[in-house]
Order: C-alpha cells, then sequence, then structure tokens
C-alpha cells in the first residue's frame, strides 16, 4: 500500500514537473503575442453585440467575423493615416509661425502677468534669454527639427514592431469573433475546476469593468478632444483639428489634458493674444477637464461599483506596468481583487443567532 501511494505520489509530482515546463515553454513562446492577444481580446469583448447583431443579417460566422475585423481595421487605420497627414503640413506651418513670431522683435509680456510680483520678471527674463540672439534660436530650432528627423529613422523600427502587433491582433479578433462562444465556454470549465461557482462571479467583474472602463476612457477622450478643438478654433490656434486629436489622445491618461491646452493658453498669453488666451485657459479648465472629472468617474465607478480612486491607480499604474494596454488591463485587475475582497468578506463576516452557518 505505502508503495502505490510513493508510487502516485511520484507520478504526480512528475505530472506537475511536465505540466509546469509545458506551461513555461508555452509561454516563452506565445510571449511575443501576449498583448496583441489581450488587445484582440478587449476589442472583441467591446464590440461583441454589434457582432451579434451583424451575425443575425448574415447568418455566416466567419463572414461576420471578417466584416467587424475589418470594420475595426478602418476605424483605426484612417484617423492615423488623416492625422499622419494633417501632421506632415501642420509642422511646418507651426514652425514657420514661431520664426515669424521670433523676427517681430523681444516678446513682451502682457501687463496684467508682468506686474505680478517675482513671476512676471523671471518669465520676461526667460522670453528675453530665448530671443535674444533670434538667428541662433531659429538655426537651433532648424537643429531640434533635424534631430527629430532622425529620431523618427530610429523609431522606424519600434513603429514597425507595433504594426506588426497590430496585425496580428487583428488577425486574433477575427477568430475571437468567429469561435468566441467555444473560447468563452472552455475559459468557463477550467475556471470552475479550479474555482468553483465563485468563477462566474469574478468574469463578471472582469467582463464589466472591461466594458465600464473602454467606454469611461475613450469617450472622455473623444469629449474632450472636441471641446478642446472648439476651443482652439474659437481662440484662432492654428490647425485646432488636429491639436483636438492630439488632446483626445493625451486624454487617454486621466488629468493629461490641462498639459495640452495650458500650454496653448500660456503661449497664446506670452505672444498677445491675451483675451484669446484667458478664454482657452477658463474654457479648458471649466469644459474640458470638467468633462474628464465627471464623465470618467460616473462612467466607470457607476457601473463597476469600485472607487474611483481606485479605478484612476489601476490606469495609471497599469500603464507604466504593461503600457497602453494597461490602461485597460489595470482596472480590470483590481476589479477582480475587489470581487475577491467582497466575496471573503461576506464569508467571514460575523452572522446573527437566526443566521446558518
Amino acid at each position: 500500500m505505502d508503495q502505490e501511494k510513493s508510487q502516485v505520489l511520484v507520478r504526480r509530482i512528475l505530472l506537475g514537473v511536465f505540466i509546469g515546463g509545458l506551461l513555461l515553454l508555452s509561454y516563452r513562446v506565445l510571449q511575443p503575442f501576449v498583448v496583441p492577444v489581450v488587445w484582440a481580446g478587449i476589442l472583441a469583448y467591446v464590440t461583441w453585440p454589434l457582432y451579434l447583431r451583424l451575425l443575425a443579417l448574415v447568418r455566416l460566422p466567419s463572414l461576420s467575423a471578417l466584416l467587424m475585423t475589418l470594420l475595426l481595421t478602418a476605424a483605426f487605420v484612417l484617423p492615423v493615416i488623416w492625422l499622419v497627414a494633417l501632421l506632415r503640413d501642420e509642422v511646418a506651418v507651426a514652425y514657420a509661425l514661431i520664426t515669424e513670431q521670433l523676427s517681430h522683435g523681444p516678446i513682451r509680456l502682457p501687463a496684467f502677468l508682468a506686474n505680478i510680483p517675482w513671476l512676471g520678471e523671471q518669465l520676461q527674463a526667460f522670453l528675453d534669454r530665448i530671443t535674444a540672439n533670434r538667428a541662433a534660436l531659429q538655426g537651433e530650432l532648424g537643429q531640434w527639427l533635424e534631430h527629430g528627423r532622425e529620431q523618427v529613422g530610429h523609431l522606424a523600427g519600434s513603429i514597425t514592431r507595433n504594426i506588426a502587433k497590430f496585425g496580428f491582433a487583428l488577425l486574433t479578433v477575427f477568430f475571437f469573433f468567429r469561435d468566441g462562444r467555444h473560447l468563452i465556454g472552455q475559459l468557463r470549465m477550467a475556471l470552475e475546476y479550479f474555482l468553483g461557482e465563485r468563477a462566474h462571479g469574478y468574469l463578471e467583474a472582469a467582463g464589466v469593468t472591461t466594458k465600464a472602463v473602454v467606454y469611461g476612457i475613450v469617450l472622455t477622450a473623444l469629449a474632450q478632444g472636441v471641446l478642446a478643438g472648439l476651443g482652439y478654433w474659437v481662440a484662432g490656434v492654428k490647425a485646432p483639428v488636429l491639436l483636438g486629436a492630439v488632446t483626445a489622445l493625451v486624454a487617454l491618461v486621466p488629468f493629461g489634458t490641462p498639459f495640452v491646452w495650458g500650454s496653448i493658453g500660456v503661449w497664446l498669453l506670452v505672444t498677445g493674444d491675451t483675451w484669446a488666451g484667458i478664454g482657452l485657459l477658463l474654457w479648458g479648465t471649466f469644459a474640458v477637464s470638467w468633462v474628464d472629472n465627471l464623465i470618467r468617474p460616473l462612467v466607470i465607478s457607476s457601473a463597476t461599483r469600485i472607487p474611483f480612486l481606485l479605478v484612476m491607480f489601476g490606469v495609471l499604474g497599469g500603464a507604466v506596468a504593461f503600457g497602453l494596454v494597461g490602461l485597460f488591463l489595470g482596472p480590470v485587475i483590481l476589479a477582480v481583487l475587489m470581487a475577491v475582497w467582497q466575496e471573503w468578506l461576506e464569508e467571514h463576516a460575523p452572522r446573527g443567532p437566526g443566521e446558518g452557518a
């Protein structure tokens, strides 16, 4: 009997070592594709209701998956092409605008800024330093642009890798659409085997948080980009559409938009467009940032029932840990952790005399 138990134990140890080694080797093989697969999972899950509607019309899973993949491709590729075309034209315009402004002579602060104790003197001294030798400054700007072109060349490899990852994500999302029901069924079966019935609660928490974070972050970014672009247009800023798109991209990170509209507002003040600068700063404070402070916590916190502070930590910490995909992955991880915590509290909460064990 003891010998049989020993043999069973040895077989289990060998099986555990075999499975552990197999999982480790599989991870090494699939590691380059983890991020594209995560992106594909997020996109497929969020757009799944649209896929079901398309499937009801087409009634062919493969064709419906292909059409959805093409729609997602167009939704990402076309705006990027449009932004690149705008950026190519507006960089030259921005350089000409800066050099023209410098050619007009020393830049003087508006009176209300110059009269601020200490700050006005420091800002004016800074402007005097950078405009003291305009020819040298223009040459330095040219060197910066040339250096930027070199950096673009160095980043070409990184861009190529990101394009490849995007292609793998789109390829994966096609199969997620086509075989999503079977994959989810297998995932549920595996989680139920290890976690029991509590696996359903964890999956529900992850799903609800994913939708809430995607909708909250994306809708907030789009709203802030539109409002900021409107403010740039009214203030007379060059390329308001491009700057609005840049603001929307920066808005993916919480509290990031003030660095965009704040810099532009200060530039308007420095260059003499006092009322336009004041108006843009007020618009950014009370309209653009108001959207960030209202829509994001309202959508995310109300849907997930977890504190917005924790959501913010998940977004920022996830971005640091996992890159751009961490903006969405971080809050999901913390949401599942909250679900585990709530379940533990319910199981260990003191019960009344009439309650069962």
